[in-house]
């Protein structure tokens, strides 16, 4: 092989390489090791569940908002390389505080994947309300997915969520406003996360292949 075809080679091998793996894959595996796991909670069930699931929102907003006003603060280059790690830290808040609002409701036993991701994500991803969970009534419909269902359901999220990652970086670069703004955006994203949960755990919810509701 001449020193040309090996060096062409070469370049459509690492070319090849770069399109079987765009950004939001990343995005996805990091989603796919986050709920792998549902994380413990000391949260215990509450005899007044709203009043106590909206202290949780509360405190769980203002955290996500100084994770991420944090994290922003380095400008430029340096902020760049923080954006994956704010997601993280975020995602994982908001996967507690899911955690926590289920037990406080006394639903520790339906926050299957599908409902945490449900939770996590429905305010962005409209079709997680069709995919993963559905209102029947004043029911919510837990639907148990395939490993390959689920795997597909994070591959649209996390092309979703590097859209949106995208569109924010510039954020990156502008100090101190650009930290107060991503601040403000973690705090909403947070407070529609603890919403959806809220929303979801306050009704009977009936896991598909199960007969039995986790009743309020």
């Amino acid at each position: 092989m001449s020193p040309k075809t090996k060096s062409s080679t070469q370049t459509k091998s690492v070319t090849t390489t770069a399109i079987a793996e765009p950004p939001h894959f990343k995005i996805a595996e990091a989603l796919r090791t986050l709920i792998s796991r549902t994380p413990d909670s000391s949260e215990e069930e509450s005899s007044t569940p709203f009043q106590r699931a909206n202290q949780l929102k509360n405190t769980a907003c203002l955290k996500a908002a100084a994770i991420s006003g944090m994290l922003t603060l380095p400008p430029g280059p340096l902020g760049m390389l923080t954006i994956l790690p704010d997601l993280i830290a975020i995602w994982r808040l908001q996967q507690q505080l899911v955690a926590d609002i289920a037990n406080c409701f006394g639903k520790r036993e339906a926050l299957t994947q599908e409902m945490m991701l449900y939770c996590l994500f429905k305010h962005g991803a409209a079709f997680l309300a069709r995919d993963l969970v559905v209102r029947t009534g004043e029911r919510m419909l837990v639907r148990r997915v395939t490993l390959r269902t689920l795997q597909q359901t994070l591959q649209k999220i996390g092309f979703k969520l590097t859209q949106k990652t995208i569109s924010r970086t510039l954020a990156r670069w502008v100090p101190l406003i650009g930290a107060a703004g991503m601040a403000a955006y973690s705090y909403y994203d947070t407070k529609c996360v603890a919403e959806t949960a809220i929303e979801a755990f306050s009704k009977p919810i009936v896991i598909e292949g199960t007969s039995k509701a986790q009743s309020t």
